[in-house]
C-alpha cells in the first residue's frame, strides 16, 4: 500500500510535524483534535462556548480540529444539548467557528452522525440515563429513537422505532442534506460516525440488527445501509475534499462485530471514495464471549495498523496517545497516518507546540500564530542573553539597584538567598 505518512517527509522534521496533503486539503501537521461531545448546544446549534473550545485548539497548533459528533436530524441527537446540523441557522453559527479555525492555519472538520436507538437521554455526567416523562416536567421531554430493529439499547431505555424501507430512503436524503450544510458551513473534512453504538453501528452489528430484509442478515446485508450512507455523502461532499469514516473496529464486551468484518467494510468504503478510517472501538455490548477492550495506553493503535495493512486504507489512531515520542513512533512505524488526541488537548490546548519542543523540532513555536511565536522567541532571546549563573543588577533608581543571579534552575533569585 502507498504510505502517505512518508510522502515528502523531511528527515530533519519529525513526521508528526510533516505536512500531509489529502485531496486538495493540506494538513500542516499530523495532529488531530478528535471529536468530543460538549452537551452545550442550544437547539442543536453551537454557541460562544464552541468558538472558544474549538478555537483554542486551532491557536494551539493542531493540524485538524474536529467539532463534536453532530446529528443530521433533530431526533438523531443523544440529548437535548447535543450538536446538530439540521437547519440553516446552524450553518451561520458554524461558519463563524470554521472561519476562525482556518484563520489559525488549521483545518476545520465535522463528524456527522445519528444516535439511532441511543437518542433521548441525559448527558455523560448522568451516564446517559434515558429520559422519562418525569424529565418532561423539567423541560426535557423524551422522544422515540429509531433503529434497524425494535431492540432497546439498555434495560431501562425505550424500544426504538424500526425503520421501514421507505424511511431508510428518507434517511439517506437527510444525510445528503446535512452534508450540504456542512459544505456551506465551511468545513474541509467530513467524517461519518459509524461506531460507538450509534445508528450506523446498529445496522452493522448482529446485536442490534435482526432484520430479515436486504438490510439485515449476513454481513453484506448489514453493511448495505452504511455503504449507501457513505455513497450518498460522497456524492454531495466536494470531490476535492477528504471524507473520513469512524468505526468501532470491534464491538464491546460480548460483541459480534469483529476485526475481519471491519477490514471488509473498510475496503468497501475505500472503493466508494472514503479517504481514511478513524479507528475506534466499543459501544455495543452483548452476552457472548468476546472480551471487553481494555482502556490502556494506545489501546486502539493495533486496529489502525491492521486496517491500514489489510484494507489498504489510511488510518487515524486515537485512544490514550499521550506521549509525543510515542505518537512519532506510531507514524514512523507505518501504524497510522494521523494521530488524534482528545482529553490530552483539554488538559493542554498547546499540546502540539509542547510536542514539537519535546521532539526537537527546530522551531516549536512555528505551530503557533505568528504574534504569539514572536513573543515566545523574544522571551527566549532575553533569557539566553544571560547564561546560567550570571550575576546582574536590577536598577531601582540611577544610584540604587538590587543584585540578582541567574540560578542553575533558570530562574532569577535575589543574591542574598544564595
Amino acid at each position: 500500500m502507498h504510505n502517505p505518512s512518508q510522502t515528502g517527509a523531511d528527515p530533519a522534521v519529525p513526521l508528526l510535524f510533516t505536512p500531509l496533503n489529502m485531496r486538495s486539503v493540506r494538513l500542516k501537521n499530523r495532529i488531530v483534535v478528535a471529536p468530543m461531545c460538549q452537551y452545550r448546544s442550544i437547539d442543536g446549534g453551537p454557541t460562544d462556548w464552541h468558538l472558544v473550545h474549538l478555537g483554542k485548539f486551532a491557536v494551539g497548533g493542531a493540524g485538524v480540529v474536529f467539532t463534536e459528533e453532530t446529528a443530521i436530524e433533530e431526533r438523531g441527537r443523544k440529548t437535548h444539548a447535543c450538536a446538530g446540523l439540521y437547519n440553516d441557522e446552524h450553518v451561520t453559527a458554524y461558519r463563524r467557528i470554521t472561519d476562525f479555525i482556518k484563520a489559525q492555519g488549521a483545518v476545520p472538520a465535522i463528524q456527522l452522525g445519528h444516535a439511532g436507538r441511543q437518542a433521548s437521554c441525559h448527558g455523560a455526567e448522568l451516564g446517559w440515563k434515558p429520559l422519562t416523562e418525569e424529565d418532561a416536567k423539567a423541560g426535557l421531554p423524551p422522544w422515540q429513537g429509531v433503529a434497524p430493529s425494535p431492540i432497546a439499547w439498555s434495560s431501562d431505555a425505550a424500544v426504538p422505532h424500526e425503520l421501514s424501507r421507505a424511511e431508510i430512503g428518507e434517511m439517506l436524503a437527510t444525510w445528503k442534506q446535512a452534508t450540504l450544510r456542512a459544505v456551506d458551513s465551511g468545513f474541509d473534512i467530513c467524517e461519518i460516525h459509524g461506531g460507538h453504538g450509534y445508528l450506523l453501528h446498529q445496522f452493522l452489528s448482529p446485536l442490534a440488527n435482526k432484520r430479515t430484509d436486504a438490510y439485515g442478515g449476513d454481513r453484506a446485508g448489514r453493511m448495505r445501509f452504511v455503504l449507501e450512507v457513505a455513497e450518498a455523502v460522497r456524492s454531495v461532499w466536494p470531490a476535492d475534499k477528504p471524507l473520513f469514516f469512524r468505526m468501532s473496529v470491534v464491538d464491546g464486551r460480548g460483541g459480534q462485530w469483529f476485526i475481519e468484518d471491519s477490514i471488509a467494510l473498510a475496503a468497501a468504503l475505500r472503493d466508494l471514495g472514503v479517504d481514511l478510517i478513524d479507528c475506534s472501538s466499543g459501544g455495543m455490548n452483548g452476552d457472548g464471549p468476546f472480551p471487553p477492550v481494555p482502556r490502556v495506553p494506545e489501546f486502539q493503535v493495533a486496529y489502525a495498523k491492521t486496517l491500514r495493512e489489510q484494507a489498504g486504507m489510511p488510518t487515524l489512531a486515537v485512544g490514550l496517545i499521550t506521549s509525543p515520542q510515542r505518537a512519532e513512533v506510531i507514524l514512523q512505524a507505518g501504524e497510522a497516518d494521523l494521530i488524534a488526541i482528545a482529553r490530552g488537548a483539554i488538559w493542554d490546548p498547546n499540546w502540539p507546540a509542547h510536542a514539537a519542543a519535546e521532539l526537537g523540532k527546530h522551531d516549536p513555536y512555528a505551530v503557533l500564530p505568528g504574534d504569539m511565536a514572536f513573543r515566545l522567541r523574544d522571551r527566549d532571546r532575553h533569557r539566553d542573553s544571560y547564561p546560567s549563573g550570571s550575576k546582574v543588577d536590577i536598577p531601582l533608581a540611577p544610584d540604587r539597584s538590587v543584585p540578582y543571579s541567574w540560578s542553575e534552575r533558570g530562574e532569577y533569585w535575589p543574591a542574598a538567598r544564595e
